[in-house]
């Protein structure tokens, strides 16, 4: 199974995209774990990444795409995998196509997390207290929302022309929502 995991922050998509990996026995990709692999091992896309982290700036969808297309050559991605913050908008989903084009494969399932936006700032809110987050107040929570909603609209549009995407509502117990991801995954082979 080769499938990308979407949802707003606190959506829960990151504990969902750990569970479902392991249930799939693919491995999790996080663009995440990517960058900080890359900039802990200093190798010359963590470098180039560690540029642009260093002063706030995002990293550009060329040196993402390049960490992306290195980790999905790797042997263990052979029989599937699950990526997750990746892509983040249409033109890394074109070259995530181009990727997987290369490489013999496509995309079995895009899958979307929703969740409702009062719920997911408590959610955040609960954390950011918890680990301490000063700075995630419900107003720069409610922009991340935002931003993620415009950014986002146009690449859930982008699967579902193509048929690929599904959503799952993340409302509910952890348990409840993997069970739900899991019935809404298609068969594989089929």
């Amino acid at each position: 199974m080769r499938s990308v995991l979407l949802g707003p922050p606190g959506a829960g998509k990151g504990t969902q995209a750990v569970r479902l990996a392991q249930r799939l026995d693919v491995p999790a990709i996080s663009t995440g774990d990517i960058f900080r692999a890359n900039i802990a091992g200093d190798t010359p896309l963590g470098r180039t990444a560690r540029s642009y982290t260093d002063v706030g700036k995002l990293v550009p969808d060329e040196v993402t795409n390049d960490m992306v297309r290195s980790r999905l050559a790797e042997p263990d991605v052979a029989k599937g995998f699950l990526l997750d913050g990746y892509p983040r908008n249409t033109a890394q989903a074109c070259e995530l196509e181009k990727m997987l084009e290369a490489l013999g494969t496509k995309l079995d399932v895009v899958v979307e997390i929703t969740a409702d936006t009062d719920e997911v700032v408590a959610r955040l809110l609960g954390r950011a207290k918890i680990e301490g987050r000063v700075d995630d107040t419900e107003e720069v929570i409610r922009h991340r929302l935002e931003v993620y909603a415009r950014s986002t609209a146009p690449l859930t549009d982008f699967y579902a022309e193509r048929g690929q995407l599904v959503r799952v509502d993340g409302m509910g117990t952890v348990d409840d929502v993997a069970e739900r991801l899991a019935a809404a995954l298609p068969t594989p082979g089929v």
